[in-house]
């Protein structure tokens, strides 16, 4: 039997496509490593290797909501990722899910 439902694009693409912004240019060099908000369960360098990853844990990680880590995230990282852009894509898409915002 064939499976007709479509496939979600993976979020690397997803991010790719909305920003431009190719997550496997990071080189991990550990500068977004930093805590930037003491609710962040996830540094930006996981979220970034959770993304090429294809895991969705990052539509509900308190990192991608947090606000603080949004506000500093676009000149963080030293692959000239813009990160910001990056959260942004991928909280469209977690609402677009229904997974609007972090869940406990």
């Amino acid at each position: 039997m064939t499976n007709l439902s479509p496939r979600l694009p993976s979020l690397r693409q997803i991010v790719l496509a909305a920003t431009g912004q190719d997550v496997r240019q990071c080189r991990q060099c550990a500068y977004c490593e930093t805590r930037l908000d003491d609710e962040q369960d996830l540094t930006l360098q996981t979220l970034v290797q959770l993304v090429a990853l294809n895991d969705d844990e990052v539509l509900t990680s308190r990192t991608l909501w947090s606000d603080k880590v949004l506000e500093q995230a676009r000149h963080l990282c030293a692959s000239r990722l813009d990160l910001e852009a990056v959260l942004l894509a991928l909280r469209a898409e977690a609402q677009r899910r229904g997974l609007d915002g972090h869940t406990s």
